[in-house]
């Protein structure tokens, strides 16, 4: 596996954990329903990172695949609810 890729992987870590605790809780939600497209993008990518050679990048793009799932799932079920809190009783 090449090196660049390994120092971008982690580099994309620490800039996602940056950004996301920068972000104040009352932007968050909306932010959250926002990211279900991107996220969508990066599933695609994950499928197809777990094709590459060796066994590192098939569990790196399984785990990349699995945490996207939970952001999509996570980000429909918050926004469900931000929604369900502006209906009409």
């Amino acid at each position: 596996m090449d090196i660049g890729v390994i120092t971008i992987f982690v580099l994309a870590i620490f800039v996602g954990f940056e950004i996301i605790t920068k972000v104040p809780p009352t932007l968050h939600t909306p932010l959250m329903s926002g990211s279900n497209a991107i996220s969508g993008i990066a599933i695609i990518g994950a499928i197809l990172a777990t094709v590459v050679d060796g066994d590192i990048g098939m569990w790196l793009g399984f785990a990349a695949v699995l945490f996207a799932m939970v952001n999509v799932v996570g980000g429909f079920l918050v926004t469900d609810r931000m929604l369900k809190m502006f209906k009409r009783k």
